[in-house]
């Protein structure tokens, strides 16, 4: 072959390799960033349809990205699957746990700081945006683990017509904890043979005591820890007041005995088995769903104070994806969360919107003046502490849980 062939050969090859390469570059351009998302609830469900919508709504606006969600079970479930999952080196990108998992994953070198992709004025403004009560269960050592999701507080709620029966105002739920005491004996009820039929107030004492316990330490002034996750006041007088409090119902005859389900607790409310009960407002599409009667939702029964809980899931990104994946999670998080589409999920679920902007929207105005008792957890939020939570949070809650059953 002469020199001048020699070029041409030359020359071809590379403008044939040129093309190729161009192709597998589309092609690979084209290839999604695979986005594994937990999300803490068994399989099914009308929740799990709501969040199948979600990822496909943001797939469709961004087809460069294929998010897909995992149904990992209960909260408990899910940290454990993704700690798991995180250890053997295939994490999800991004999973909704617990805002008390916080500390936990921190500890885990399991998670990475949203601060690390907020970078344009717009991204500022969307972190500045969500509730300052949220925030305490999401941010800690000047940084943002967690963005909130699905949160809540917990409220009260009543069955107006036993309100009626008993002789009390429907529309005037107990302020305080001498006026729940007195509502509820007012409220027992019992059969023929003496058994109670009705309990005045239930408040569940399984699945997450120390959350619901709360509401009693939080209206009885005292905080169960400190800021950074490192100290925790179990014995302050005031806790040990507060639970006296509990059981001194359980004691009168006007709360039910013993260790109460949370589980069981929304149906015991529809089936009339208690009057009053502490719950979730997560719990309200739920009640309203399925209550055959007329009820009212209101703030935590003060004592010293007014105040609840926060609860609830925040996301989180897991530090092991590829850089591709966390940023493709990032946007996915800022998508989920803009106001219309809280507005949409608080109304699906009953969970709180987690920003303002949120109940700003027509959608849920609309919602929320139709529907007054939608109101009640966000306005509980100015008065709200954050949940309780530790470095070591499963062993500290689980303590404390175990005393509280005993």
């Amino acid at each position: 072959m002469n020199r001048k062939n020699f070029l041409q050969h030359t020359a071809k090859f590379i403008a044939v390799s040129a093309i190729y390469m161009g192709a597998a570059g589309q092609l690979h351009a084209q290839t999604p960033v695979d986005v594994q998302f937990f999300y803490p609830v068994a399989v099914g469900g009308p929740i799990a349809k709501t969040i199948d919508g979600f990822a496909a709504g943001f797939m469709k606006d961004n087809p460069t990205v294929k998010v897909t969600p995992i149904y990992a079970g209960s909260y408990q479930d899910s940290i454990v699957k993704a700690l798991t999952a995180h250890k053997s080196g295939t994490p999800p990108v991004t999973s909704v746990l617990l805002s008390t998992d916080m500390f936990t994953l921190i500890d885990e070198d399991a998670v990475v700081p949203f601060d690390n992709f907020v970078k344009t004025a717009q991204d500022k403004a969307w972190l500045a945006g969500f509730y300052p009560a949220f925030m305490q269960n999401s941010q800690t050592g000047g940084k943002t683990w967690g963005i909130p999701f699905q949160r809540s507080t917990v409220v009260m709620y009543w069955n107006k017509d036993l309100f009626k029966q008993a002789g009390l105002d429907p529309n005037k739920a107990p302020a305080n904890w001498a006026e729940l005491k007195d509502a509820a004996a007012k409220l027992t009820q019992k059969d023929a043979s003496g058994k109670v039929s009705t309990w005045g107030v239930q408040i569940p004492s399984s699945g997450f005591p120390y959350w619901l316990f709360q509401t009693l330490s939080t209206t009885n002034g005292a905080i169960l820890a400190n800021e950074a996750g490192t100290a925790v006041k179990f014995d302050d007088p005031k806790v040990v007041e507060a639970l006296q409090y509990w059981v001194d119902l359980g004691k009168a005859g006007i709360h039910p005995p013993g260790v109460v389900e949370w589980g069981t607790t929304p149906k015991d409310f529809f089936e009339k088995k208690a009057a009053i009960i502490f719950t979730t407002t997560g719990n309200l599409t739920n009640i309203k769903a399925n209550a055959k009667f007329d009820f009212g939702v209101g703030m935590i029964p003060g004592n010293v104070r007014k105040g609840s809980p926060t609860g609830g899931g925040n996301f989180y990104i897991f530090k092991k994806s590829s850089p591709a994946q966390q940023q493709a999670a990032f946007e996915f998080v800022k998508w989920i969360t803009q106001p219309e589409r809280a507005a949409q999920w608080s109304m699906d679920t009953g969970y709180v919107a987690v920003s303002q902007a949120a109940y700003d929207t027509p959608i849920l105005k609309q919602y929320g003046s139709g529907f007054p008792a939608a109101l009640v957890a966000r306005d509980q939020l100015p008065v709200a502490v954050a949940e309780l939570s530790t470095h070591d949070n499963q062993r500290v809650t689980k303590a404390l849980n175990d005393g509280l059953q005993a």
